[in-house]
């Protein structure tokens, strides 16, 4: 079975910053895409950055500038730099691993979230 552990959410003011990780475990060939998404309370999970085997990275228009996606390949680990934290980025960030291939198959999974919550 393949697990995606979240870590690294909080508390933070705005201006500050925060860094999350995200570690696959388990039986793992490879991993296409691995990113981060967010759900903000009565609003639906929407993309904040992805980041393919090869390096290729995607962004929300809102974080564009502030958050920094980035991969260990070898550790199937994504981290996600967080700087200039707004209010408006207060949600719960969730792992996300597409295309894992495993003795079990090709599918994608997801992690349980972190919550981030900026505030004064």
């Amino acid at each position: 079975q393949v697990q995606l552990v979240e870590s690294g959410g909080g508390l933070v003011q705005p201006g500050g910053s925060l860094r999350l990780s995200c570690a696959a475990s388990g039986s793992i060939f490879s991993i296409y895409t691995m990113g981060w998404y967010r759900q903000a309370p009565g609003k639906q999970r929407e993309l904040v950055a992805t980041i393919t085997r090869g390096g290729s990275t995607n962004y929300a228009d809102s974080v564009k500038g502030r958050f920094t996606i980035s991969r260990d390949n070898a550790k199937n680990t994504v981290h996600l730099q967080m700087n200039s934290l707004k209010p408006e980025d207060t949600a719960v960030y969730y792992c996300n691993a597409d295309r894992v291939q495993s003795p079990f198959g090709v599918r994608d999974y997801w992690g349980r979230g972190t919550p981030v919550t900026v505030s004064s």
